[in-house]
């Protein structure tokens, strides 16, 4: 009879890490707005390696997971649990976006000193490997350090393998597979446990449908890292994601397509939705990402709904056609937003849209025009606005960069939210005013009034639409933040500063984070209050339900000239400047 087999332990730690702000120091929160698809898929994927003891029968793979938005990241700890560890042990710092590549490198150093095997992976990394012909310095620098790339997705026992030489010490520099997209159906289930979910406001969990880009745009990484060969999952796969977050009581999810309007099976996964939720009666609720054509898909707004999508991010990207045509947007037709804003309102979706900033024909002048348009003429609930960025893996940057063109060599910057290119007529300092402006300007108590307003001659009730206003107007001007980095309790943790910035003094960092504590909740609490009274002024209302703008209007169906007449501030946009003379057939 053999002797039973001693179970030696292999820690692996997952990190999504976030970025700095402009004062060096991590963006984190006690509870974050987004959920972190990518940790969520390299969680399963790690889980399927531990129950297939992917390391040998004898070691036990134990899997932390991390989102640093809304997690303080141990290092020393970290160093411990792996030192303990009789088979060692590994950091994955997942999903990493340019803008994180910095912090995500910061976390790196301590762990590598310590002779701990260190792996990056996500956009950056495999945008750059996708698109450039050499590595570019700060993923050299990274790997000087220590830190091995993974660029592509894991896959196919692709995290097998980069395990099995974090244990053996045999890491190799670069892992790459950008040549080879894996296919998804059948894929690992993407899921976290409930608890590192909870840290996510409203408990959204994420996954995705597919993955992949059919279009061109030349601002995007999705077509560059992910393909522009949709790959999808079948509607089995989406089942199980569902039923297996319901059993940990996740109820909300963001399903993080480029495009969920793009997936050829979009109407069988609806379709198994709606069985789930008005056959079985199961109750859960999600956000998608869809194109400016999704209307013209039969069925596709109202099945989106009953199978319960409750809000939809839209990629407006622009409304002037000049900019449209300057990004390869050329799907976008801007005479058709108006009856799509309208479609996704008559079903009680509340709209979210991109919309960049900072195209060469932009200026000061046509950016507050265009602004009061989005605000007049279309029925749009929620802007997010970002400043056109050469993000790597991009067209654009590939351009810029072979060209030798003037790019900001910090990637902390490359967040939408900072300037890091020229202008061929705005100084750097205009177009981020320009930037600030748009904020201010669609932000206002009168707009959101409108908001609500066009939302319950809709049947969406103010409250839903008051919250994520008051949320988008407090992250901007109060604390000068993108809405989709901001959160709930910012966290500054005084020995996390930036490599390379010094420490702060306590005696001046702790004082002056108890004022921009009160500060912002005071202002926050403000806006709360204001907002709650337009709500109320709004639901009170007895004819709400009658309200009518110009942007719940209907178009005419002989002339179909969509935005071509619109009095700005009492001057007229010649005909015909962002309209068209005709509407086209409607097809699939």
């Amino acid at each position: 009879m053999g002797g039973l087999v001693q179970m030696q332990q292999f820690k692996l730690f997952l990190i999504k890490p976030t970025h700095y702000d402009d004062d060096g120091y991590p963006i984190q929160w006690l509870r974050s707005v987004i959920p972190a698809n990518s940790l969520a898929s390299l969680y399963s994927l790690a889980e399927i390696c531990a129950e297939q003891k992917a390391l040998g029968p004898d070691v036990e793979i134990d899997i932390e997971a991390f989102d640093e938005t809304n997690t303080v990241v141990q290092t020393r700890r970290i160093i411990r649990q792996i030192r303990r560890a009789e088979a060692g042990g590994m950091v994955g710092l997942v999903g990493v976006q340019s803008n994180q590549f910095p912090r995500a490198v910061d976390i790196a150093r301590p762990l590598c000193k310590a002779g701990i095997p260190v792996v990056i992976g996500g956009f950056h990394v495999s945008g750059c490997l996708a698109m450039l012909p050499e590595i570019p310095a700060d993923i050299r620098e990274a790997m000087d350090l220590g830190i091995s790339i993974f660029a592509g997705e894991a896959e196919e026992g692709r995290l097998d393998e980069v395990l099995r030489d974090a244990r053996d010490g045999t890491l190799k520099p670069v892992y790459n597979y950008m040549h080879d997209l894996p296919a998804m159906d059948n894929a690992v289930t993407p899921i976290l446990p409930a608890e590192t979910v909870k840290r996510v406001v409203g408990h959204y969990s994420s996954f995705d449908a597919g993955r992949g880009c059919p279009f061109q745009c030349s601002f995007c990484t999705i077509i560059n890292v992910q393909g522009r060969k949709s790959r999808y999952r079948t509607p089995d796969d989406i089942e199980q994601i569902i039923r297996a977050n319901l059993a940990q009581g996740i109820t909300r999810f963001f399903i993080t397509d480029d495009n969920f309007a793009r997936n050829k099976g979009w109407e069988a996964i609806l379709d198994r939705m709606i069985e789930l939720r008005e056959g079985e009666g199961l109750r859960f609720r999600f956000i998608i990402q869809v194109d400016t054509l999704c209307h013209r898909l039969p069925n596709f707004i109202e099945k989106a709904a009953r199978a319960g999508c409750n809000r939809v991010f839209i990629g407006l990207e622009n409304i002037n056609p000049d900019n449209l045509i300057a990004a390869k947007k050329k799907q976008n037709k801007i005479w058709e937003y108006r009856e799509m804003l309208q479609a996704w309102k008559d079903q009680g979706v509340i709209t979210y849209v991109g919309y960049i900033l900072g195209f060469p024909s932009d200026t000061p002048e046509t950016i507050r025009r265009d602004v009061d348009i989005l605000k007049n003429e279309l029925a749009v609930d929620l802007v997010e606005f970002n400043l056109l960025t050469p993000l790597p893996g991009s067209e654009d940057h590939r351009n810029l960069y072979l060209k030798g063109v003037w790019m900001d060599p910090d990637m902390n910057k490359y967040d939408l939210n900072h300037v890091t290119m020229e202008h061929p007529t705005m100084s750097r300092d205009e177009l981020f005013r320009a930037y600030r402006d748009a904020w201010h300007q669609f932000y206002t108590p009168e707009h959101m009034e409108r908001v609500m307003r066009r939302g319950v001659a809709k049947g969406i009730k103010p409250k839903k639409l008051m919250l994520p206003l008051v949320a988008f107007t407090a992250a901007i001007n109060v604390g000068s933040i993108h809405p989709l980095e901001a959160g709930v309790f910012r966290r500054k943790v005084w020995n996390q500063r930036r490599h390379g910035l010094p420490r702060e003094n306590p005696l001046i960092f702790f004082p002056r984070r108890l004022w921009e504590t009160i500060h912002m909740h005071a202002w926050l609490g403000l806006i709360y209050w204001r907002f709650s009274r337009i709500m109320n002024r709004v639901a009170n209302d007895p004819n709400a339900k009658s309200y009518m703008d110009m942007s719940l209007e209907p178009e005419r169906d002989e002339e179909h000239e969509g935005l071509e007449m619109m009095q700005i501030h009492g001057e007229a946009i010649p005909k015909g400047t962002y309209g068209a003379p005709k509407r086209p057939a409607k097809t699939a």
